[in-house]
């Protein structure tokens, strides 16, 4: 008989003690060699009056579970969390409770280490500059998982639209290793690597800002009618997603190109290609990965808690 009593409860400390940001990445990639996201359980996604609950089930190996999410926008500014989850792993037999786990940290760690699994395969293997849009903990973090792909890293540079917001977020940053600064955005002209992580509806700058051919990760939005990224600037380049399903119910970056005639889905490389080498990276033009996070990423990162 089940006891709750019994259940191990695994905080915040104990996830970021246990699971490196490298670790998770490398978990990522080795699952995407078995697993097809185009084979995923959907989400689920409630719209309430202060935000979103989202359930994300999975079902990936040894491993059910199930993520509890909030998104609560209006909490930036109350000092808490936008995003809070609650996660609960299962034996996938039995669906017998494992443990449970704070699953806001988790998502902290999943989010950046999906795009470091994919960057890491589409960034050139010598990148010095990284520019990241984005003061939340997910810029911060992301800092992180491009140093644990790319630790050469000479350069990184941290947007936002407040100043005061964004020397914290750079701060904060900076214990990974690199001193991180402050940016205008000019400094995306030189980037080997861009991260966009922010709750921004309208494109974050010119497709004409991007000169050159680096890897971008966006990871900001899970609707289709918001994006960080110019339509232009996704049709030229290629665009990596986690399977075009998900891409045209769930990215306005992919959404909004389409519907403005500048490219089909067919232009769009699922990310399962790319990690087993059906297609090849396009180092001749901008290389994106666009996420918009799904519960067997989770499930994966949860499972190396399990032990």
């Amino acid at each position: 008989m089940f006891d709750i009593t019994a259940l191990p409860l695994i905080n915040a400390a104990q996830i970021a003690e246990r699971v490196s940001m490298l670790d998770a990445t490398r978990a990522l990639q080795k699952a995407l060699q078995e697993f097809d996201p185009a084979d995923a359980l959907q989400r689920r996604i409630e719209h309430v009056e202060h935000g979103q609950l989202l359930l994300m089930p999975a079902e990936v190996g040894r491993f059910a579970g199930q993520k509890f999410a909030t998104v609560a926008p209006a909490n930036t500014e109350r000092g808490l969390d936008r995003i809070q989850a609650v996660y609960i792993l299962l034996d996938a037999e039995t669906l017998s409770p494992v443990a449970l786990m704070d699953g806001t940290e988790l998502t902290s760690i999943r989010t950046p280490a999906v795009s470091a699994a994919i960057i890491d395969l589409l960034a050139v293997p010598g990148a010095r500059e990284l520019v990241v849009f984005g003061t939340g903990p997910q810029g911060i973090r992301h800092v992180e998982a491009m140093l644990a792909i790319r630790p050469q890293l000479e350069r990184v540079t941290l947007i936002g639209r407040n100043q005061g917001k964004a020397q914290a977020a750079a701060d904060a940053a900076s214990k990974y290793g690199v001193p991180v600064a402050v940016g205008t955005g000019e400094e995306i002209a030189s980037a080997d690597i861009i991260v966009t992580a922010t709750t921004a509806a309208a494109p974050l700058f010119d497709d004409d800002a991007i000169t050159g051919s680096p890897a971008i990760a966006a990871v900001g939005s899970h609707e289709t009618d918001r994006r960080e990224l110019p339509g232009a600037l996704v049709a030229r380049s290629q665009t990596v997603i986690e399977s075009v399903e998900v891409a045209l119910r769930e990215c306005g970056d992919a959404t909004m190109a389409i519907a403005e005639g500048l490219m089909s889905a067919d232009g769009l490389v699922p990310m399962i290609d790319i990690v087993r080498g059906s297609a090849e990276p396009d180092f001749t033009r901008p290389r994106i990965i666009k996420t918009a996070g799904m519960g067997w990423q989770d499930l994966v990162v949860a499972s190396l808690l399990a032990d």
